[in-house]
């Protein structure tokens, strides 16, 4: 099932970054920093499936030297605070090859930010070895200055406002809708919260029923089932690498417990969906073919056919998914608090042999 996930981020100096560390490393590539005297060697990384840049038209030739382009970016900072890049990191649906994903990567930083004035370094990774072999993603560095003939001016602080971040989001989600649709497929993302989202395939499904269309009541009701979830916590840059790594701190494991969960609910959503189909087949059996004289439509015989649906069943479904969810958020509560008090114990002990 494909996913949304965009988030932008700042590479800045006061938090010990640098761009050309940032650009080596998603590009598996080796870069060596002017300013610094640094050298970041990444060649042997794996993963990284396609890299390139795009840039506006009149920049200087030199920028497709992704080595000499985020020197250029660090030279042009004189503060050791200074916010040197833009990072922002998609999720990229499994459902497309390999090209497809390149070319919806590629329209979207031209659109986006190339035709805005920005530099865009594109890195695609392949999933890793442990974990879900779907997690297919970009990372998109961006540059945060005007650029020209003679090379990089001014901050162009429009580019920090909200509202320009709210925009990549919903063009992002468009943009991939319309790829999974010229290639045929019937999935599709959406950048709203999931609240916002399961409260409006709620609404959808009273209005369908309300209007006697049981077929679009049933789907929605499954769709709401299925965003009944928390939506994932979002992972600081060095809590993302641990993950990566394999190494578990706090942060990481609270984001496996969501996604773990989140993968659950949509099992049982996929069943539900899959009963809902299962009783629409056996009841449209039972109505038989159309007679020629009197031909209705497929769709006023599925919501014939769906009059016969035991909606009781999917509402016992959505509540005994409901409570298993509230049992297992007691669960993690009860585990926490447990350990919460270990630790106070162990503080404590230590503190008695210190004096």
């Amino acid at each position: 099932m494909a996913i949304y996930h965009l988030r932008a981020t700042m590479i800045s100096r006061s938090a010990g970054r640098s761009a050309t560390a940032a650009a080596a490393y998603r590009t598996a590539e080796r870069i060596e920093d002017h300013r610094t005297g640094l050298t970041f060697d990444y060649r042997v990384r794996g993963g990284v499936d396609h890299v390139e840049t795009l840039a506006p038209s009149n920049a200087p030739a030199w920028v497709q030297d992704r080595a000499a382009l985020w020197n250029a970016v660090e030279a042009a900072e004189t503060r050791k605070n200074s916010q040197v890049a833009r990072e922002i990191r998609v999720a990229l649906p499994a459902e497309l090859d390999h090209a497809q994903r390149v070319e919806l990567v590629r329209e979207f930083c031209q659109r986006e930010f190339v035709a805005r004035g920005m530099v865009a370094d594109i890195a695609l990774h392949a999933p890793g070895r442990e974990g879900d072999d779907r997690n297919h993603h970009a990372h998109i560095l961006l540059t945060t200055r005007e650029i020209g003939p003679e090379g990089f001016g001014a901050k162009n602080r429009d580019w920090n406002a909200k509202e320009m971040l709210e925009g990549w989001r919903e063009a992002w989600a468009r943009d991939s809708n319309r790829a999974l649709e010229r290639c045929g497929l019937d999935e599709r993302i959406d950048h709203r919260t999931l609240e916002a989202q399961r409260i409006e395939a709620s609404a959808r499904a009273t209005a369908a029923h309300d209007g006697g269309d049981e077929v679009e009541a049933l789907r929605q009701t499954v769709r709401a089932v299925e965003l009944d979830r928390e939506p994932l916590p979002q992972l600081s840059a060095g809590a993302w690498q641990m993950k990566e790594r394999g190494i578990e701190v706090a942060a990481v494991r609270v984001w496996r417990e969501v996604k773990t969960q989140a993968a659950e609910v949509a099992k049982v959503a996929e069943v539900l969906a899959g009963q809902v189909r299962d009783w629409i087949g056996r009841a449209v059996d039972r109505l038989g073919p159309p007679e020629p004289e009197s031909a209705r439509s497929l769709a006023e015989r599925l919501r014939e056919a769906a009059q016969g649906i035991d909606r009781g069943a999917l509402a016992e479904a959505a509540a005994r998914l409901q409570e298993g969810r509230e049992a297992e958020e007691r669960q993690r509560v009860q585990e926490r608090q447990r350990e919460q008090v270990r630790e106070a114990r162990h503080r404590d002990k230590g503190m008695d042999h210190g004096m």
